[in-house]
């Protein structure tokens, strides 16, 4: 579940405790802590609902001034159900401390780096951790469509993989783009630039 950043700075705030999605699916539950730029976000409560009972009092309490414009949102998705979501600010991210260091023990960097390895493994594109890394660190701030578009990728693949490397605490999220994280840079520079040989790539 994304979440505008003005939304999280309201939720933060206290302002805002609602927020309305049309899923064929749904990706959140009661319950669910979901990790964003500002903490960890929780799902205090989710049911189905109908266009026509929104109220312009959930509107502003969703972060939007009417129930018009959130209906108008809605509209755009073709299928799926309405959920009314409630959620408030639950705790800091675990993440912020740990993307903020600069150095770690070499045994922290051996984890690290095996993670990667994973990620690059499992995937059905091959080897792309370095790669996106990379790229982000010569293009702070880039679009996200745009940084894919370097990198030959499809934007939403691009989106799904680096939340995975923010995941680890190498990157920061911004709007718009993204930029390495102190800890980012500081493992980055202990890739090697190349695949050795032998390795099989």
């Amino acid at each position: 579940m994304l979440i505008k950043q003005k939304h999280l700075d309201g939720i933060m705030s206290g302002n805002i405790s609602l927020a309305f999605r049309k899923w064929k699916k749904l990706s959140v539950r009661k319950g669910s802590l979901l990790k964003t730029s500002i903490g960890v976000i929780k799902i205090t409560d989710l049911t189905e609902t109908d266009l026509s009972k929104i109220t312009d009092d959930d509107a502003k309490l969703a972060g939007y001034d009417s129930a018009q414009a959130i209906i108008s949102e809605l509209e755009k998705v073709t299928n799926g159900a309405i959920y009314r979501i409630e959620l408030s600010y639950d705790s800091p991210d675990p993440r912020i401390d740990l993307r903020q260091k600069e150095q770690i023990t070499d045994e922290e960097l051996e984890v690290l780096k095996e993670k990667l390895l994973n990620l690059d493994k499992f995937s059905n594109q091959g080897k792309w951790t370095t790669k996106v890394l990379k790229a982000i660190q010569e293009n702070p701030k880039m679009t996200a469509a745009e940084l894919a578009t370097k990198i030959n990728k499809e934007k939403e693949w691009l989106k799904t993989n680096v939340r995975k490397l923010k995941n680890l605490g190498l990157t920061i999220s911004h709007e718009p783009g993204y930029t390495l994280s102190p800890l980012g840079e500081y493992v980055l520079k202990s890739l090697p630039e190349k695949p050795q040989k032998g390795s099989g790539v």
